[in-house]
């Protein structure tokens, strides 16, 4: 496309300059003024081409960096829910509840060991010789700590991790999804939260939006959509490259 629009501005100079040798006076101005209007149009439109990508891509990574943060609240909390419940969530509004009153068990763990009495009976050893003993692990529940304190500190943004940050007058919510599903006979609990990028770039270019969805590389955010987790598969990672899990990103 820039080289058409490179062409067809060198053509437009040309045509104008042979133009101004050949046309009568009195037509010469108003063809070379059409020709120069249409050499303004195509040179604006040739810069367009080349600062639109760039000023997109600014404006894009940007937008996710924040999509992305919220993400990362959204996963923390559903596996929190995930250890203290054993499954995972679709409703944001169980989630809220969940972090602003669960707490997490801290425990310690120990080796233990006693004689085998009814073995070291049957057999008529001594334990104090050897002997058979039983080994056991103990799990001591030490204190409680809070979900919000341990996950968000003293922040509440966990109140507003499901609205999409894009809109802050009147924000979309993520979607919010959460099963079961069956892997070498094992279930397994899975949850999915994204957004269609085209929530997240509604206001850009068209052609440059549809160019991002179908995005597939190690450096880019892959396919449609912005998401962590996945119904389909057990991975409660996001589809974002570590471009965005920078300290700055955080």
């Amino acid at each position: 496309m820039i080289l058409t629009l490179v062409l067809g501005i060198v053509l437009c100079v040309g045509i104008a300059i042979f133009m101004e040798k050949i046309v009568p006076l009195k037509f010469n101005r108003i063809i070379s003024l059409l020709f120069w209007v249409v050499i303004i149009f195509l040179s604006y439109t040739l810069y367009k081409s080349i600062v639109g990508p760039v000023e997109f891509n600014k404006i894009k990574v940007e937008r996710y960096k924040k999509v992305i943060k919220n993400l990362k609240d959204i996963k923390a909390g559903e596996l929190a829910y995930l250890e203290i419940n054993r499954k995972f969530t679709a409703s944001f509004d169980s989630l809220v509840r969940f972090i602003d009153t669960a707490e997490f068990a801290i425990t310690e763990r120990r080796d233990t060991s006693y004689a085998d009495v009814e073995k070291n009976r049957a057999f008529g050893l001594d334990p104090q010789k050897g002997g058979y003993y039983i080994e056991e692990i103990i799990i001591d529940t030490l204190r409680f700590s809070s979900v919000k304190d341990s996950l968000y500190g003293n922040s509440d943004r966990y109140k507003t991790m499901m609205n999409i940050p894009v809109d802050e007058v009147d924000p979309a919510i993520f979607e919010l999804n959460a099963g079961k599903i069956e892997m070498n006979g094992t279930i397994f609990s899975v949850f999915e939260a994204r957004v269609n990028k085209d929530v997240i770039l509604n206001d850009l270019n068209k052609d440059l939006v549809n160019q991002e969805k179908q995005i597939q590389s190690v450096d880019g955010v892959n396919g449609p959509y912005v998401k962590v987790g996945s119904m389909d598969d057990v991975d409660t990672s996001g589809n974002w490259p570590k471009l965005y899990d920078s300290a700055g990103n955080q």
